[in-house]
């Protein structure tokens, strides 16, 4: 399992009190005056480096990720709050699965029911975040949100920008399979062996009353 989901699912195992006990923070940082510095207005500025800033992690309800994001989104615009809470991120990945001999590429949400937010921790941001709709709480050490380490949080989002398509792998040892591509086409057999790294699997497939191993990718074959 990567470090990411070992670190939060640690994480998820503790989530905040009901909303009455706030968490104990600095003083709030008044919001930075729209019209300063000549950007966009109402944008934040992410080239101000803050010690401040963190990545926290919020729970919603599972299939519900985008609809909270966006009602966050909503809450830090009307409320002013772009100086102190940055961004909110839907972890996802593409993924190829092969379903009745088709092969199609869908996006998978890497830990579904939880989103990223990057923001300065004090009062009011947690009080803009925690009561956002959908949102359910924090994720951390009883009523106090535990920031995610700057390296996790760089190994996630470097999962979301990988290049190649991940294989979703729907058959495991022991299953029963149909080869869907290559000279062993609508060949059966069983999974002997499945190797992660390579992308490949191993299937025993019978010839002439003989069992015979043959290697292939994770695409050409699929479960029955």
């Amino acid at each position: 399992m990567d470090e990411e989901q070992e670190t939060l699912d640690e994480l998820m195992s503790h989530e905040d009190e009901p909303e009455e006990e706030k968490p104990k923070a600095k003083p709030a940082k008044a919001p930075r005056e729209r019209e300063r510095g000549g950007g966009d207005e109402g944008a934040p500025d992410l080239s101000e480096a803050s010690d401040e800033r963190a990545w926290y992690v919020i729970h919603c309800y599972s299939g519900y990720e985008n609809k909270v994001k966006y009602n966050l989104e909503q809450r830090i615009e009307t409320m002013g709050m772009q100086s102190q809470i940055f961004q909110a991120v839907v972890p996802t990945e593409e993924e190829i699965e092969v379903r009745e001999g088709k092969r199609r590429t869908v996006e998978r949400r890497v830990f579904p029911g939880y989103i990223l937010v990057q923001m300065v921790m004090n009062d009011d941001s947690w009080y803009v975040v925690r009561n956002t709709p959908g949102v359910t709480g924090f994720v951390g050490m009883g009523n106090k949100p535990t920031p995610l380490r700057p390296e996790e949080v760089t190994s996630i989002l470097k999962r979301m920008e990988a290049e190649a398509p991940k294989v979703k792998v729907t058959f495991k040892p022991g299953q029963k399979v149909r080869i869907v591509d290559g000279p062993f086409n609508d060949f059966m057999g069983t999974v002997d062996e499945i190797d992660m790294d390579k992308a490949k699997v191993r299937v025993m497939v019978s010839f002439f009353g003989r069992e015979t191993p043959i290697e292939l990718d994770f695409l050409q074959v699929e479960k029955m």
